[in-house]
C-alpha cells in the first residue's frame, strides 16, 4: 500500500462523488471516482485502490456486485457499502458477502474518515501478514508438507533455480520451455510455492489434451443454455484460480480461436464465459509452458505473434535430462526413496545398473526415469536393482567394432581416444573416478564413452 492511502470511490450521482473527492483529498487520501456501476467495475481493474467505497443501489451494477467483483480481483481489499435505506436485512447480506463496513447515508464526515482509517490499518495488517508467511517460507521454517527445491545440483538447472527464485515474487506472465518430461509443471508449482500466491490455489490444464470446444468452457466457463449440455452455469479455471496461479502446458497446442480469447485474458485481466456478454475480473498469475519452438510457430504462422510476446515475459527453458548428467544420482536416490513403503530400506542400483543407467540418452527425460525406476522396483525381489530389472531400452547398447576389424590403413581420431582411454582406466586399476580426473573429463562423460566399448576387459 502506498503511503498515502488511495481510495476508489462508486456512485450513480455526480454530486456525492464531488463531495467525497474534496472532503478525502483533504484527509490525505487519494481519490479515483467512478460514477455508475459500469464505470466502477473498469476503475476496479486499473485504479488499483487501496480501499472501495461503493453506493449499494445503482442502476445494473449495483454495489454488492461491486463487491464480488474486487473479491474476485483482489481479495484484501477493504470493501465499505453505503446506502441511504439501510436495513439490518441489507447489512447482514453485505456483511456476509464480505463488506468491511456498511455505512447509512447521510453519514458524519468524522465517522466516515475514522473508518476509513480503520479500512487502511486492516488491508496493511493483512498484507504484511501475508509478507511475512512467505519470508518464513523462504528461510524454510513452517513450510507446508511437501514444499522443497526442485532435486538438481548442475550448473545449468541451478542458474535456472535461482532465476526463478528471483521472479517468483513477481506477478509477471512466466514461459517454461523445454522437451516433454523435464519438470515443467514441479518448476511451475516451485514458482507458486515461493510467491506472494502461495496461499491461493495452483490449477492447471493441458491445452493439448482436450478438444476445442471443451477447452474453451474448461478455461473461459459457460452460462447455461449456451450450448447443448450446458444445464447451469460452470466457472472457468481462469476465474477458479483467482488469488493464485493457473498453469498453462502445451500453451502452443491451443487453437488460433482461444489465442484471441487467451490474448484478451493477459491483456484485460477479465474473461468472458461462453455464451455471456459480461466479463469477469480475474486475478491469477498465468505460468505457461510448451515444448515448441514458439518462435518457430509464429513464423509458420500457426501462433499468434502478440500472444508469443505476451507469455514471454520472463522465459525459464529446462534443459533435458542428458544435458544435466550430474543430476541423475540425485534423482535415482529421490525416487527411490519416493518408492519405498514405510519401514523399509531404500532399494538400490547394482553397479552394473547404474552403468546402464548413466549412458543412456533419456529421451523422455526426468519422467522416463522415474517410469524405469518404478518398473525396476516393481520386478526386483531384493535390495538390489540388476540389469535385467530394468527397461530392455536402457541396457540395449552398441557395439564398436575393434581397430583389428576394422579395414582402415590408419585408425580414426575416434580409436585412438579410446585407446588411450582404455590405457589409462587399466593404469587405474579400473576405477572410473580417477580415471575421468586424470583425462580431465567428467565421470558422466567417461561413462557415456565406455557404453560404446562394450566387449573388451575395461568396460565389464
Amino acid at each position: 500500500m502506498s503511503q498515502q492511502p488511495s481510495v476508489l470511490v462508486i456512485d450513480d450521482e455526480s454530486g456525492i462523488l464531488d463531495t467525497l473527492r474534496i472532503l478525502l483529498k483533504k484527509e490525505g487520501f487519494e481519490v479515483t471516482v467512478a460514477q455508475g456501476g459500469k464505470a466502477g467495475l473498469e476503475a476496479i481493474r486499473t485504479a488499483t485502490a487501496d480501499i472501495v467505497l461503493t453506493d449499494v443501489r445503482m442502476p445494473q451494477v449495483t454495489g454488492l456486485d461491486i463487491l464480488q467483483a474486487v473479491k474476485d480481483f483482489d481479495p484484501m481489499t477493504p470493501v465499505l457499502l453505503m446506502t441511504a435505506q439501510a436495513s439490518l436485512q441489507s447489512a447482514i447480506q453485505a456483511v456476509n458477502a464480505g463488506a468491511f463496513y456498511y455505512l447509512q447515508k447521510p453519514f458524519a464526515n468524522d465517522e466516515l474518515i475514522a473508518i476509513l482509517r480503520r479500512a487502511c490499518e486492516f488491508r496493511q495488517i493483512r498484507v504484511e501478514n501475508k509478507q511475512l508467511k512467505q519470508e518464513i517460507r523462504r528461510n524454510g521454517g513452517g513450510a507446508r508438507p511437501g514444499l522443497s527445491r526442485p532435486i538438481g545440483k548442475s550448473r545449468r538447472f541451478l542458474e535456472i533455480l535461482r532465476l526463478a527464485e528471483q521472479i517468483a515474487p513477481t506477478d509477471s506472465t512466466v514461459l517454461i520451455g523445454g522437451e516433454s518430461g523435464t519438470g515443467k509443471e514441479v518448476l511451475a508449482r516451485y514458482l507458486h510455492d515461493a510467491s506472494n500466491r502461495a496461499d491461493g490455489p495452483f490449477l492447471s490444464i493441458n491445452c493439448g489434451a482436450l478438444p476445442e470446444t471443451l477447452l474453451e468452457s474448461e478455461l473461459f466457463g459457460h452460462v447455461k443454455g449456451s450450448f447443448t449440455g450446458a444445464v447451469r452455469d460452470k466457472q472457468g479455471l481462469f476465474a477458479a484460480a483467482r488469488g493464485g496461479t493457473f498453469f498453462m502446458d502445451e500453451v502452443g497446442e491451443m487453437p488460433a480461436s482461444l489465442q484471441v480469447k487467451l490474448l484478451r485474458v493477459l491483456q484485460q485481466r477479465e474473461v468472458i464465459p461462453v455464451g455471456s456478454t459480461d466479463a469477469i475480473p480475474v486475478d491469477v498469475r498465468i505460468i505457461a509452458a510448451t515444448n515448441r519452438d514458439l518462435e518457430e510457430e509464429v513464423r509458420r504462422g500457426n501462433f499468434r505473434s502478440d500472444l508469443f510476446y505476451r507469455l514471454n515475459v520472463l522465459a525459464l527453458d529446462l534443459p533435458p535430462l542428458r544435458e544435466r548428467r550430474d543430476d541423475l544420482i540425485l534423482l535415482i536416490d529421490h525416487f527411490l526413496e519416493q518408492m519405498t513403503e514405510d519401514g523399509e530400506d531404500a532399494k538400490a542400483l547394482t553397479q552394473e545398473a547404474m552403468d546402464a543407467v548413466m549412458v543412456y540418452e533419456w529421451p523422455g527425460n526426468v519422467r522416463e526415469l522415474q517410469n524405469a525406476l518404478e518398473h525396476a522396483v516393481v520386478l526386483s525381489t531384493s535390495a538390489l536393482i540388476e540389469p535385467q530389472h530394468l527397461p530392455d531400452r536402457i541396457t540395449r547398447q552398441k557395439k564398436e567394432p575393434l581397430v583389428a576389424e576394422r579395414n582402415q590403413p590408419n585408425p580414426s581420431l575416434d580409436l585412438v581416444e579410446r585407446a588411450y582411454i582404455m590405457f589409462v582406466l587399466q593404469a587405474e586399476g579400473g576405477n572410473k573416478t580417477r580415471a575421468a580426473e586424470v583425462l580431465g573429463i567428467d565421470p558422466s562423460t567417461l561413462y557415456r564413452k565406455l557404453s560404446r566399448y562394450e566387449g573388451t576387459e575395461a568396460a565389464k
